[in-house]
């Protein structure tokens, strides 16, 4: 088996949800655990780890239904800040160096974010973990991942969601529905396809950034999409 990775350099993007499945509580610690072991092999092999986490466990903005959308949103990148640090924590006991860097200032619990201070980090083995989306309202922790990953040359984005890849239907509602291997960035505009936001989709296509959309039902997928294993579904220019 080939132990070589295919990239020197990646961005992974993890759900909220992911984080508490199978669990009433925000986080199942098993979970988290799995997760940082399978990223710990990663860093092993040489390979710089960032990471985005959504906030799906705590809160989405779309919750504050009767509230102003801009506070509701803030109330996500503060919950995006308290699965960072639990993905520290749980790294850090397993003995990985970690930096969280937050987009909205909170010098006392972590780093405020410097891009020349991120690649710095990942230079040295350390896995960085980008808290707060970009610190702005009205934008996804999906479009955070593309940014943060074009803003730190990330050779591929690495969407680890509850669904293993891009389907030509919902498979929940459509038995005959069938995996895509690779979709282009204007299919999945031009079909309205949710697997991502379109201001996500629009950024990655603007900056030739290649995703790759798999399912974290298993955490040693993501070891799998880091050696180019065939997983999921690559998203690019060309179909």
């Amino acid at each position: 088996m080939n132990k070589t990775p295919c990239y020197k350099r990646v961005l992974i993007k993890l759900s909220g949800e992911a984080l508490a499945v199978d669990t009433e509580e925000i986080l199942n610690y098993d979970v988290v655990s799995s997760i940082c072991q399978t990223i710990k092999e990663c860093v092993d092999m040489g390979v710089e780890v960032a990471l985005v986490v959504g906030s799906g466990n705590i809160w989405r903005g779309r919750q504050g239904v009767y509230m102003d959308r801009t506070r509701a949103d803030h109330m996500g990148m503060l919950a995006t800040a308290i699965n960072s640090l639990a993905l520290q924590d749980a790294l850090e006991q397993i003995g990985i160096d970690t930096r969280v860097l937050t987009a909205i200032e909170m010098k006392e619990i972590a780093e405020p974010y410097i891009r020349n201070r991120a690649v710095h980090h990942l230079e040295l083995g350390r896995v960085v973990i980008f808290g707060c989306g970009i610190g702005s309202p009205f934008f996804s922790t999906d479009t955070a991942a593309v940014l943060r990953g074009a803003e730190i040359n990330a050779d591929i984005v690495l969407l680890a969601k509850n669904i293993d890849g891009v389907y030509t239907a919902d498979p929940k509602i459509d038995p005959d529905a069938t995996k895509l291997e690779s979709i282009s960035y204007m299919e999945i505009l031009n079909n309205h396809l949710t697997v991502m936001d379109t201001t996500a989709t629009s950024l990655s296509m603007e900056n030739d950034i290649p995703i790759l959309l798999f399912g974290l039902d298993d955490p040693n997928n993501i070891i799998k999409a880091v050696m180019g294993e065939e997983i999921g579904t690559i998203v690019r220019g060309g179909k």
